[in-house]
């Protein structure tokens, strides 16, 4: 089989590293840096059970690599327009795309079923160009849980002793794709569940970056040195009320929010939103703050302290010239 990471960062690299001890054919979709270190001296992955180095077929050119059984996508979703085209090149016609991300992804209403079915989100794909070029009947969820942290060129640092990936296509159908994906990742170390019910997975996790992601921006620090001070706990304790309901409302079950809390609380690592924010790069505003707050109007779900937060966190992104969208 031929995957394809597209996207080298901490999170494709992760997975790319995982993968590279599979008899699967992988390559990766790099840029700057990242691309010259991974060509000069392969891919480092450290890991808490040691380190996974590789040396997969690295470019910036994809269409080079030629059509590909599984693209695994794993850019911020800010980029994710603008390289629809490149994606394209590098399909066949049972080409199966995976895309890694956090917040709401662009084909969240693909087969969703009721009256929202079929509902572009203008936000994420501004000019059709994901819907057009890729589909989403192509396209599959993922969520993941690794904590990974590019700490130098071509290499990357997964913190988690336990490291996740949850995936599934929008429609909840099987694919005999995903289970190979599984198969292949499962004996690295990346534990990989198929779920029928990926928008489930989406909100589990996006009701927490609602409020380590946000809390993280203001703050530039990591949730232990936040939630421990009990004003910003019941803050957080009602946001994520407020997240839970979006999530009801639109027919998904996110889960226990305690649950998710608690972790959040004892938490040393500093969202990826908040990292983007430090080092200068596009942050994801949109999928993982705006959007959730205009589902929650589309739904007519209150949002007082999502509204708030987001609104305070959004003028930060705007102040420090990584967020381009209008006041809106």
């Amino acid at each position: 089989m031929k995957i394809c990471i597209y996207g080298a960062g901490a999170v494709g690299g992760h997975i790319a590293g995982r993968l590279a001890g599979s008899d699967a054919e992988v390559s990766l979709i790099a840029r700057g840096e990242q691309l010259a270190a991974i060509q000069q001296n392969g891919l480092r992955v450290e890991t808490r059970d040691g380190t996974l180095l590789s040396h997969p077929a690295a470019t910036d050119r994809p269409a080079d690599l030629g059509p590909q059984d599984i693209v695994i996508v794993a850019v911020k979703a800010p980029a994710l327009p603008t390289i629809a085209e490149h994606v394209a090149s590098l399909l066949h016609r049972d080409s199966l795309v995976l895309f890694v991300m956090n917040g709401i992804p662009w084909w969240y209403f693909h087969s969703h079923g009721g009256t929202l079915d079929g509902t572009r989100l203008q936000r994420l794909d501004p000019t059709g160009a994901l819907w057009d070029h890729i589909g989403p009947e192509r396209a599959a969820g993922a969520v993941a849980y690794t904590a990974c942290t590019v700490i130098a060129p071509g290499v990357i640092r997964a913190e988690n002793a336990l490291n996740r990936l949850i995936i599934g296509r929008p429609d909840g159908q099987p694919d005999a794709r995903l289970d190979t994906l599984a198969s292949l990742l499962n004996p690295s170390g990346l534990e990989v569940t198929i779920t029928p019910k990926i928008r489930d997975a989406v909100w589990t996790k996006l009701v927490m970056n609602l409020i380590g992601g946000s809390l993280g921006v203001l703050t530039a620090s990591a949730m232990k040195d936040v939630l421990n001070k009990p004003a910003i706990a019941g803050t957080a304790k009602a946001m994520a009320d407020e997240g839970i309901a979006i999530a009801r409302a639109l027919g998904c079950d996110p889960g226990d929010p305690d649950k998710g809390l608690s972790k959040l609380a004892t938490s040393s690592h500093l969202q990826s939103i908040a990292q983007d924010l430090l080092a200068g790069r596009p942050m994801e505003i949109d999928g993982l703050f705006r959007v959730p707050l205009d589902l929650a109007e589309l739904v007519q779900v209150p949002t007082p302290n999502l509204d708030l937060i987001i609104e305070l966190a959004t003028q930060r992104a705007r102040t420090a010239g990584l967020y381009q969208q209008p006041n809106n």
